[in-house]
């Protein structure tokens, strides 16, 4: 489990163009907002998405950076993307093995069937990698702006 103070697991994932990010390529350059969300067009993941896409230039001049990470695949991120207009990069976690190592993956059982499923969390770390802030089970709705007081204080 991850806390707060902990230096974030480096990983590298395949945006929407297939083009790998590499978190250990931002530590020391960036501050990073990532999120983790369920599924692409969803209302509330769609909700979320644009949100920060709509305030990606004020991190940005806090010098953050905005990854978003689901395990829909790159095809699936790009229409998403590409459907509502968004500018924040989207990682495609197809194996779960980030949100497993981020532990966002949750067991529910329903109706006697036990099922995972992510738990929609944000992770804000700072340029030295460490973990500053978690945000979990949170909701779209303000979730950005809520994130941009946080990070504004880095």
């Amino acid at each position: 489990m991850i806390r707060i103070g902990d230096s974030a697991p480096v990983f590298a994932l395949p945006d929407a163009d297939m083009e790998l990010f590499d978190l250990a390529e931002e530590i020391g350059r960036h501050h990073v907002v990532l999120y983790f969300y369920p599924r692409d067009n969803t209302p509330g993941c769609t909700l979320q998405a644009a949100d920060f896409s709509d305030h990606e230039t004020d991190f940005a001049k806090c010098d953050c950076i905005i990854v978003g990470v689901s395990p829909d695949d790159c095809l699936t991120h790009a229409e998403f993307r590409d459907e509502h207009g968004l500018s924040v990069r989207l990682l495609s976690d197809e194996d779960k093995e980030v949100c497993q190592l981020y532990g966002v993956l949750q067991s529910r059982v329903i109706d006697g069937v036990t099922r995972s499923g992510l738990v929609r969390t944000t992770f804000i770390i700072d340029k030295q990698g460490v973990v500053r802030h978690i945000l979990s089970d949170v909701s779209p709705r303000g979730h950005a702006a809520e994130v941009f007081k946080l990070v504004s204080k880095l």
